[in-house]
């Protein structure tokens, strides 16, 4: 066992939530401190959500020494702010022994622990699942208390709307604490936020109140990192028979300058991120897409950039944003908004560039079917982080290709380069005809040194970039390099010289294509970097359902994975190229 070098005097005495009521609140205080340390320290170490969580740890203490978890039922809105959570019910291991860092997830996880209700990784959820636990409740007689606790900005997401609605009519018991820290992960944006800021500024006193006129009992603490106030609050709506609540302000990052004055930097962070290692810049596909932006409107005012609350994984940083300007939008935390305004924008003759990560895409169907598609309005959707990958559970971005590729009118590029992605880019916004989302690229960026020449407007045409016959790779974006190592590998191992295929499309079949190579031809194979069931490759394979052509399909399988390590998901999916030519040698065998 390695502990780590921290002083966790009150933290040792502290195995369960029992345990933690059995202090005083200059202990608690002192544990507060430890766990902070801890949290650092860890964080640091192996990367993750580290403001949150620094912000919310004074809550989550005076949280358990009030309240009976697990009977009493916590929701964590996101669950980014857990790990305080999970110090305290049975899983300090994870935060004190250098040893076991990775044990845990960091998002509440019920294989875990009884403490942890729902694998939650998606932001404004919490107040819908805890009414439906309350409901629940209230069908069996129970009494426990239900407490949804919403945060970081996801009180701007439609379903926490939904979710307040509902609540406020229960009836019955249901305590929702507002952890406002004055942030999402870049800053509030809407209407709602001003609201909070008033009661801020008027110590929770202003007229002018949304909870209260949605009917809720309302308190305020202006103190949120005070676990003396945090308790005495607690203990008053503690067992209530309606809903109510708790709206506290508390500073994210709490305990770190450099977190609190840069709240966005340090949402979450990657490893060694507080070593302060000075990193060289070097280009990425979000600073690409950021570039062409900015001088795409320097030209054309109509063009502007917009994100549903999540700049940093698209490249739309501070600088970006600020000299943006009206260029720039950033929606909150609403995914299923975003779409929706992106296809009014284009309408209405504007020319909407939204970036979105592969996770948060899954959000908005309806939206992309209906309000995008259904209008054939053409607006530019930019998929951040698009593959198979070693991430949670709950932001796995595997699912894209099969969601958005099978929506009628809707058109779904994968570069594979550095050059396709910028000509697909302005293609797409200078066109009128479809809206278009662009898989941008995972990973380094690849240059081809050259310029694309493709015509787009030629929709669903593929490019073979090298003939051959016999066998025919089409390797699709991120899994185009790929493409061309199974090539070289055939070549050697079995002499087979192959055509290698560069789709471009994911949403379509180039059918005259497809249909020359059934003269020179005998297999054709698919590598998408996504699931298989419902993507690209099973689109070639139903085409080529009644010929003489065999098909084989490489990608993901459709399955929830944990943080599995990308080597062994690809020995798993046969996704190297060692495996893909052993199973095209058994099957022209």
């Amino acid at each position: 066992m390695s502990k780590v070098d921290i002083d966790t005097k009150i933290l040792d005495k502290v195995n369960s939530p029992k345990d933690l009521k059995q202090l005083s609140f200059d202990e608690m205080t002192e544990l507060s401190d430890e766990m902070r340390k801890l949290i650092i320290k860890k964080v640091n170490t192996t990367g993750g959500h580290l403001g949150p969580n620094l912000g919310i740890i004074e809550v989550t203490v005076a949280l358990h020494y009030v309240f009976n978890s697990p009977v009493d039922k916590f929701v964590f809105d996101v669950s980014h702010q857990c790990y305080p959570h999970k110090i305290l019910t049975g899983r300090k291991e994870g935060f004190t022994d250098t040893d076991k860092y990775l044990k845990y997830t960091g998002y509440t996880a019920p294989e875990e622990s009884p403490h942890d209700l729902f694998k939650v990784g998606h932001t404004s959820t919490s107040v819908s699942l805890a009414t439906g636990l309350a409901k629940g409740r209230d069908l069996k007689g129970g009494n426990e208390n239900i407490i949804a606790l919403i945060g970081d900005g996801s009180l701007s997401g439609g379903e926490a709307y939904e979710g307040l609605n509902n609540a406020a009519v229960l009836n019955s018991n249901i305590i929702i604490i507002v952890n406002d820290n004055d942030m999402s992960i870049a800053e509030n944006q809407g209407g709602l936020y001003a609201n909070l800021k008033l009661l801020r500024d008027t110590d929770g006193k202003a007229e002018n109140n949304f909870f209260k006129a949605l009917g809720f009992e309302y308190h305020y603490v202006a103190d949120g990192h005070n676990i003396k106030k945090l308790v005495e609050t607690f203990e008053k709506v503690k067992n209530t028979n309606h809903p109510t609540i708790i709206h506290i302000h508390t500073i994210k990052g709490k305990g770190l300058a450099d977190a609190d004055e840069r709240r966005e930097f340090y949402h979450w962070i990657l490893p060694n991120a507080l070593d302060n290692k000075p990193q060289p810049a070097f280009e990425t596909y979000d600073s690409i897409t950021a570039d062409y932006i900015t001088k795409k409107y320097e030209k054309d005012p109509t063009v502007v950039a917009i994100s549903p609350a999540t700049p940093g994984v698209t490249g739309f940083t501070r600088d970006f944003r600020t000299k943006a300007g009206k260029h720039y939008v950033d929606v909150g935390i609403a995914e299923e908004h975003a779409i929706a305004f992106s296809s009014g924008i284009a309408k209405n003759g504007g020319k909407p560039i939204l970036g979105v990560m592969s996770s948060f895409i899954q959000r908005t169907y309806d939206q992309l079917s209906q309000d995008l598609a259904l209008n054939s309005t053409p607006a530019t959707l930019l998929v951040f982080w698009g593959a198979i990958s070693e991430a949670d559970a709950t932001h796995l971005c595997s699912f894209d290709i099969s969601l958005i590729s099978n929506i009628p009118n809707l058109i779904y590029l994968s570069p594979v380069n550095k050059e396709e992605y910028l000509k697909m880019l302005d293609w797409s916004v200078e066109q009128k005809d479809y809206p278009v989302a662009i898989r941008v690229p995972f990973g380094n960026v690849i240059s081809s040194g050259t310029e694309d020449n493709t015509d787009y407007s030629q929709i669903n045409k593929y490019k073979i970039e090298e003939k051959g016959a016999d066998i025919a790779i089409i390797g699709a974006g991120n899994f185009f390099e790929l493409g061309k190592k199974v090539k070289a590998l055939l070549s050697k191992k079995l002499g087979i010289n192959a055509t290698l295929i560069n789709p471009h499309f994911l949403s379509g079949i180039d059918e005259e294509l497809l249909n020359s190579l059934k003269s020179d031809h005998k297999l054709v194979i698919t590598l998408e970097d996504g699931i298989v069931e419902g993507g690209f490759g099973q689109k070639i394979s139903s085409f080529y359902g009644s010929s003489a052509m065999k098909v084989l399909n490489f990608g993901g399988k459709k399955e929830f994975t944990d943080r599995t390590p990308l080597e062994d998901l690809y020995k798993s999916y046969h996704l190297t190229p060692e495996l893909i030519v052993e199973d095209i040698e058994k099957t022209i065998k």
